[in-house]
């Protein structure tokens, strides 16, 4: 049997343009508005792997600017595809600047949205994506820290400035 490593690393990107509208994507397999990111590659470093998962995910071209948020999703739970348990994964938010690029579908996404900042919370469903985009409107230089766990349920357990 395949083991993912003990920890995933992970990036996303709070992504917004020059109008002040935040990107949001929507997945191909879940249906649900999310921010650009996914799984840093080996060898990759945290700011590479969200320009390419955006690019991937949307054929736009970010610049990636502050972090704003580290969070660990402690639980773990059964793998796929011959993996066994999927670990915790520890993830990086950035905000980042929209540079260019028309949205094309990909393997991951379907569509795409640019929103007010003040309309996003009323697109978002997942409630990992809500706390996360509660940190970058509440960011102000500090680094937001939460951890949670998405299975059985959501819960947030900690959360703090660092």
């Amino acid at each position: 049997m395949k083991q993912f490593p003990t920890h995933i690393v992970a990036v996303y990107g709070i992504v917004e343009n020059d109008q002040g509208e935040i990107l949001l994507l929507k997945g191909r397999h879940r249906q649900v508005w999310m921010f650009p990111g996914g799984q840093v590659e080996v060898g990759e470093n945290l700011m590479d792997a969200l320009i390419r998962e955006a690019k991937e995910e949307s054929n736009m071209d970010i610049a990636v600017n502050q972090l704003f948020s580290v969070a660990s999703n402690t639980c773990t739970y059964q793998g796929y595809n011959g993996y066994g348990t999927v670990p915790s994964k520890v993830m990086m938010g950035f905000t980042c600047r929209y540079l260019g690029g028309t949205f094309r579908e990909s393997d991951e996404t379907t569509e795409c949205m640019w929103v007010s900042k003040d309309r996003v919370l009323e697109q978002l469903t997942a409630p990992d994506s809500i706390a996360k985009f509660k940190a970058y409107l509440d960011f102000t230089g500090g680094v937001d820290y939460m951890e949670y766990v998405t299975k059985p349920q959501f819960e947030l357990k900690l959360q703090r400035r660092i």
